[in-house]
């Protein structure tokens, strides 16, 4: 049963990873982009693949609210060590 919640998780941080990318896409085509907003709420959601996407397309990484992505894993990883103890 515990396997469907990892699965879902995984699932939600690979849809962020594309959304980064996805906006990264769209920057360097010069399109109608995502707000920064909704990119800063997927990264709450799924903040392991918003970090990773940061990191592989060098997306977003200047800009100073960006820096709650890794707030954000942090947060993620204490809750998963709490749901463990």
């Amino acid at each position: 049963m515990i396997w469907y919640l990892w699965a879902a998780y995984g699932i939600v941080n690979a849809v962020v990873f594309l959304m980064y990318a996805l906006d990264k896409m769209r920057s360097k085509r010069r399109r109608r982009r995502m707000r920064e907003s909704t990119l800063l709420a997927a990264a709450l959601a799924g903040p392991f693949g918003a970090l990773a996407a940061m990191r592989l397309f060098r997306h977003k990484t200047r800009k100073t609210k960006f820096l709650a992505v890794p707030v954000f894993m942090a947060l993620h990883l204490v809750i998963i060590v709490l749901l463990f103890l």
